[in-house]
């Protein structure tokens, strides 16, 4: 009677077990099989192309001066803003002062000259008339009269020389700008001949950023515009980036691209021109800017819908249920989070987009969509 009742209870217990694992199987059969799929599509997309950046001036004017002398005065301050025509050195003008009233008293001298000898000449012209001198009397008063309007002249270009050595001795701005470094201060000798100028004068309204641009990409941009003419005009508004990784808020325009190739670049010259109201751009920094490039209808997927093998890209296509690897040719979105197809899928492939690092090439597998069925 015990035993019967021992072998009940076994059987029992035995279903028990059996029941629970049954139903264990199902459920994780039933939840790792299914995924999620995407309908690849295109759309079009906006991507962009960084390029390091030098930023200079619209001109940065070196300014040096045109007279030996001894600085008197500086009048002005580095970072200063100056317009064209303001007074930004005074050299010592003693020197200069007592060269040009030299040179005015020689002119003095030298038109009193000419007079007497031009009394002279007419003199001897009405005496020659009346035979009274002779030809070579007259034709040397003539020369004498030659001579001191020669000497008349020669007087007159010095005093302008010494005017505008005078006129020198203030240094003007030559240009609306910002006043750079100021290396010589009052006292200092200067030349037309330092090896450094007196000061910078940097036109900051409006900067250059300098880029350099591939031959293949000057050739792309001609043989899809016809020109490089026409490639300018249509070219895109560009960005600059800043060298703390900012975006500067105001938009630049390409102006011109280098007709030389830089040989041991293989690069070609860019110039774009950025407004700067504010004042933010310096002369002589660095950045980047950053090219938008269109791309029409692109082949985009999410990033987590492949994988990597040796770091080569792979995406799995659903075909008749089951997977299949397809390698990928990607760049990057700029938000990171997508890759632009360039090659190995086409609109319309359904692929995995989750649980790729789950399964294995050739695996069936049930999407949502069959799920649902």
């Amino acid at each position: 009677m015990n035993r019967s009742v021992f072998k009940a209870a076994a059987a029992m217990s035995a279903g028990i077990i059996l029941l629970s694992c049954g139903q264990q199987s199902g459920t994780e059969t039933g939840n790792s099989n299914v995924y999620g799929t995407i309908s690849v599509a295109t759309k079009n997309i906006v991507l962009s192309d960084s390029y390091p950046a030098s930023i200079q001036g619209r001109q940065d004017i070196a300014i040096y001066p045109q007279v030996s002398g001894t600085i008197s005065k500086v009048c002005v301050t580095e970072g200063q803003k100056v317009c064209k025509g303001q007074s930004l050195f005074v050299i010592d003008q003693v020197p200069f002062k007592a060269a040009l009233q030299m040179a005015q008293a020689n002119v003095e001298a030298a038109e009193a000259g000419v007079a007497t000898a031009q009394l002279v000449y007419d003199s001897r012209k009405a005496l020659r008339e009346k035979d009274v001198i002779s030809d070579y009397d007259l034709q040397t008063s003539c020369n004498q009269l030659l001579t001191a309007k020669a000497q008349l002249a020669q007087a007159q270009a010095q005093e302008v020389t010494a005017q505008n050595n005078m006129t020198y001795t203030m240094v003007l701005s030559p240009a609306d700008g910002v006043i750079g470094t100021l290396p010589y201060r009052e006292g200092a000798l200067v030349a037309p001949s330092l090896p450094q100028p007196l000061t910078t004068v940097s036109d900051n309204s409006r900067m250059y950023v300098y880029f350099s641009l591939t031959e293949n990409k000057l050739l792309d941009m001609t043989c899809e515009y016809g020109s490089m003419d026409e490639a300018l005009a249509s070219f895109p508004k560009v960005q600059l980036r800043l060298s703390n990784g900012a975006i500067y808020k105001e938009e630049g325009k390409v102006e011109s691209i280098s007709g030389v190739i830089d040989r041991s670049t293989g690069t070609a010259s860019v110039r774009a021109v950025f407004p700067n109201n504010g004042g933010i751009l310096h002369s002589g920094a660095s950045g980047t800017v950053v090219l938008p490039r269109i791309i029409e209808n692109a082949v985009v997927i999410p990033c987590t819908a492949t994988f990597e093998m040796q770091d080569l890209v792979f995406a799995y296509r659903i075909v008749d249920g089951k997977t299949q690897a397809s390698r990928l040719s990607v760049f990057l979105s700029d938000d990171g989070k997508e890759y632009v197809v360039a090659s190995g899928l086409s609109a319309g492939d359904v692929i995995l987009a989750e649980g790729v690092g789950m399964v294995r090439e050739g695996q069936a597998v049930r999407t949502t969509d069959s799920a649902a069925e």
